[in-house]
């Protein structure tokens, strides 16, 4: 007989079950297809993250010093893409200025045909990383590390914006000015249209009517008048070749992946969902591979433009990333001639909020400072100085572990400590080993026992320890050398499981005893 509770389906039970649950149904494109106040949503978030696109993907072509048009592609054919195969859904690739500092000297030194040669390399590589795992390497990133991340890549999209207040007519702070405040008041009147379009509408037609002599997208590059079409390097298949390009591949392999993938951990943790981060390093080398045969300069998750469809827009589904690099061809191609006319301070009180919203502040409030770890306040610190000094989020992320890392290792190596916890006769004396021995903590085990004053027995007690490594029975070794020499005997008890293989491994088959 069959139950009627067959076709129930059970409800998630641990947190784990209940988050991937929630991610399937936040995420769901079909969900939001069915849901018009949720398609709008992703629709509109779509079109303000094309308009963000355009002025960003010209400002790094120049850095890249390649034409304007392969940036707009290249957004275009990186959005579409991501879309489609990125384990984040609402997440936003597209070129990006790491990439273009990356790759810049290729198209200098050797020409164009090098130079997407080296985009197609690097996502070949990033296929290859997130085939072997590389991406669940993000887990080991602390989170002051991700704290210190998120405060410099807000002050670097606030410094990108400097350039664009410099040298302009006084009117630019007032609409900039009027710009922040309406992304301020909008959301209290209504939630239907994002702000931030609002705002690029209501300055643009502001600047039309009035016939404000401003600068515009337009005056940052020429936009394109075709559709992209395949594209083919000219380069020999030789190790010629590949010593050239190779090196800058790997650089821009890594860069884009450390970059997209802390930006798929924030927004996790802004959306409370999760992502798969080994589809996306995959996802965003396949991309990477069909921008460079369009003619595109490569690129990788934008922070910024993410945070304005995520944050600022409210979408959370792949469909506002597929709309946007629609969007964005069909405004620069399509449109062109009323997309130049969009005045650079809507887009930049635009970005201005969005640094606003990025920033943690809580991180810098002297009640936490006061609370935090000083060590931890240090990593945030050194990872926002040497992102803001270098412009680039994965120099400053690496630093950022490597300091965690140090500071880790410095704390953990003064936990270790031997007492003596029993004298059971006069021929005997016990010690216990009280940590975790590894390199750094197992360095001053030799110095903390008394070889002439101990008895002829002596016993060390290592039930409250740990053997992680062969410098730690490198140290035991030598230990149990020096009561030898002084005719004695040391006796190792209490190892675990774990323990007791490495030490019986290694022990007597390290050199020199340490």
């Amino acid at each position: 007989m069959t139950s009627p509770f067959a076709a129930v389906q059970r409800p998630p039970r641990g947190p784990e079950e209940r988050r991937q649950a929630r991610t399937e149904d936040v995420t769901s494109v079909r969900g939001a297809l069915r849901d018009p106040r949720r398609l709008r949503t992703e629709v509109l978030a779509g079109l303000v993250v094309a308009l963000a696109l355009i002025p960003e993907a010209i400002s790094f072509s120049i850095i890249a010093g390649v034409d304007p048009r392969m940036g707009l592609f290249a957004s275009f054919t990186m959005a579409v893409s991501i879309a489609i195969l990125g384990g984040r859904p609402a997440m936003i690739s597209a070129a990006t200025g790491a990439v273009a500092l990356v790759i810049a000297p290729v198209v200098r030194e050797h020409g164009m045909d090098h130079f997407i040669a080296t985009v197609i390399l690097a996502g070949v590589i990033q296929v290859a990383f997130g085939v072997l795992g590389v991406a669940k390497l993000v887990r080991f990133i602390p989170r002051s590390v991700m704290v210190g991340f998120v405060n410099a890549l807000a002050i670097l999209i606030f410094l990108a914006q400097l350039p664009h207040l410099t040298g302009v007519p006084v009117v630019v702070y007032g609409m900039v000015a009027v710009g922040i405040a309406l992304i301020v008041l909008v959301p209290r009147l209504t939630t239907a249209v994002p702000a931030p379009l609002v705002t690029i509408v209501v300055l643009t037609v502001v600047t039309v009517a009035f016939a404000l002599h401003v600068p515009t997208v337009g005056d940052q590059g020429q936009l394109p008048e075709s559709l992209p079409s395949l594209f083919v390097p000219d380069v020999p298949l030789s190790l010629d070749t590949l010593r050239i390009i190779g090196p800058y591949a790997v650089a821009m392999a890594l860069v884009g992946l450390m970059e997209s993938l802390m930006t798929a951990k924030l927004v996790d943790d802004v959306t409370d969902t999760r992502s798969d981060k080994t589809r996306e390093a995959w996802g965003q080398g396949v991309a990477n591979v069909v921008t460079g045969f369009f003619g595109g300069m490569g690129g990788c998750a934008m922070i910024g433009q993410t945070m304005i469809n995520v944050r600022a827009s409210g979408a959370r589904t792949r469909i506002s990333t597929f709309l946007a690099g629609v969007f964005l061809l069909i405004l620069v191609v399509g449109l062109g001639d009323v997309v130049a006319t969009i005045p650079m301070a809507a887009l930049v009180a635009v970005m201005v909020m969005v640094c606003v919203g990025t920033f943690d502040w809580h991180s810098i409030r002297p009640a936490t400072l006061r609370r935090m770890p000083r060590s931890e306040t240090l990593v945030m610190l050194a990872t926002v100085a040497v992102t803001v000094a270098t412009h680039n989020l994965a120099y400053g992320v690496v630093t950022g572990v490597l300091v965690a890392a140090v500071m880790f290792v410095r704390r953990v190596a003064h936990l270790t400590e031997v007492v003596e916890v029993a004298h059971p006769d006069e021929h005997t004396r016990v010690y216990a080993v009280v940590g975790e021995l590894f390199w750094a903590s197992s360095n001053d085990l030799v110095t903390q026992f008394d070889y002439a004053g101990d008895p002829e027995n002596v016993v060390i007690d290592m039930s409250r320890s740990h053997i992680w490594d062969a410098s730690t029975v490198a140290a035991l070794d030598a230990i149990t050398t020096r009561y030898a020499a002084k005719g004695k005997t040391a006796t190792i008890v209490g190892l675990d499981a774990d323990s007791a293989e490495r030490h019986g491994r290694l022990a007597g088959h390290l050199a020199g005893g340490h």
